[in-house]
């Protein structure tokens, strides 16, 4: 019985998904075939097909992100480009908080990034997403007034996130007092991280994180 229910959801969502108008994203990159090859983000990373890439706030509530498009959430991420921890260590003129200028500073990005690579851009960030995306990371637990360092799992949103950030900290640190502007720096951050190159700063949080965790094991 429980099969029969199981089953005649999974028909039921492949029937609602064929129903969608295939919307492209910037009414240029078509994200129909986009691929997710790691099956733990699959649930994270929302690629359903929108004319307008903004939830005005309707997915505020507890693990709501997974409802909003992976592409608005690296523009959401833009905002705060600066942020390092608790405190806005580095101020830049693009990291303004505005949206359209969030949407052009990523459409300029994708741009680079199908220009250089001749791939579709979208795919291009969600190969990053996956390969930059630590598996582990450090808590802190406290017994009889001591605090010890465990290594825990992420969970797959908070991995979606921490990714998030960290490109777009990566991009923001590639564009700080440089020639180069936050859209050529964004493009060049997912390059490197979908490439899995050690330059990326994505992927070096990644391997610090994970090497935390490892030694708190």
């Amino acid at each position: 019985m429980v099969e029969q229910i199981v089953k005649q959801d999974e028909g039921n969502k492949k029937e609602n998904s064929s129903n969608l108008p295939n919307f492209k994203i910037f009414d240029l990159y078509d994200i129909s075939d986009i691929s997710v090859k790691d099956p733990g983000l699959k649930n994270a990373i929302n690629l359903e097909p929108k004319l307008v890439l903004k939830s005005q706030g309707r997915n505020v509530e507890r693990l709501g992100q997974v409802n909003t498009n992976i592409v608005e959430r690296l523009m959401n991420k833009l905002s705060t480009a600066g942020h390092r921890g608790k405190k806005h260590k580095i101020e830049k003129g693009d990291s303004t908080g505005k949206y359209t200028k969030n949407m052009n500073i990523v459409l300029d990005a994708f741009k680079i990034i199908e220009k250089r690579t001749g791939k579709n851009p979208v795919q291009v960030l969600v190969d990053a997403i996956e390969k930059a995306a630590p598996r582990d990371g450090v808590t802190i637990i406290e017994y009889g007034g001591a605090r010890y360092p465990q290594a825990v799992d992420i969970s797959p949103l908070r991995r979606v996130n921490i990714t998030l950030r960290n490109i777009a900290h990566g991009a923001s640190d590639k564009a700080f007092d440089k020639k180069k502007d936050l859209a050529e720096g964004l493009a060049e951050e997912i390059i490197l991280a979908s490439e899995e190159n050690g330059e990326s700063s994505a992927i070096k949080k990644k391997k610090e994180s994970e090497a935390q965790a490892d030694s708190a094991r």
